[in-house]
């Protein structure tokens, strides 16, 4: 039975993500697409009227799938520290996935004339999930709004994002496979984020009595 309306739009954009990881933006033409997706041009066309458009949308697409997968904090486990090194340890497990490098690259490379795409880009990357994890170690340690957005902007930049640095310039190995949560502490060193968010609380004096509390 051939797709129609959402379905074969949900089916393009899953068929166009693939074929522009694979190939680029550049060299990702419609006509690829619609061979990927077993459709014609002009049901490609009636869905999304241009390459850029259809780009924004696989971005939207990765964005909600990786939001889905990354959760919050609250979501790893009821100890309010194991919860923040947990999320920490998810938020780099799922940046140094192959494809999840390859969508950052790609995002970079067009960042200078799709703006509107690196700015979704960033959002997924940098923004949202500090904003969650500030939210949690707010609530959690009892810091302010200031207190406990510098402490998840700082154990992201510690434990986080050299680590994607060096992966997307090739230094460090990606994961080649879908990371499962399950294997969060095999794929990454969940050691190293606690002592660093332990050195982060420490320095914070109301937020280092509500870890001794705990």
């Amino acid at each position: 039975m051939a797709r129609r309306g959402d379905a074969l739009r949900e089916h393009i954009l899953w068929a166009a993500k693939d074929v522009f990881i694979e190939t680029g933006f550049e060299r990702a033409s419609m006509d690829v697409v619609a061979a990927r997706a077993e459709t014609s041009k002009r049901s490609l066309y009636a869905h999304f009227e241009s390459k850029d458009k259809l780009f924004l949308a696989v971005l939207d697409l990765v964005r909600e799938l990786y939001f889905e997968q990354l959760k919050t904090p609250r979501d790893y486990a009821d100890d309010a520290t194991e919860a923040a090194v947990l999320f920490c340890g998810r938020f780099l497990q799922l940046l140094l996935w192959r494809s999840a490098l390859r969508t950052c690259r790609l995002s970079m490379t067009e960042a200078e004339r799709l703006p509107e795409a690196a700015a979704r880009y960033y959002d997924a990357i940098f923004a949202t999930p500090q904003e969650r994890l500030a939210a949690f170690v707010g609530e959690s340690f009892d810091l302010g709004p200031g207190a406990a957005e510098d402490l998840a902007r700082e154990l992201l930049g510690r434990t986080v994002y050299p680590r994607l640095f060096r992966a997307l310039l090739g230094v460090e190995p990606p994961l080649d496979e879908r990371p499962e949560e399950a294997s969060i502490a095999t794929d990454v060193d969940v050691a190293a984020i606690r002592r660093a968010l332990a050195d982060l609380l420490a320095g914070t004096a109301l937020g280092s009595c509500a870890l001794e509390k705990q």
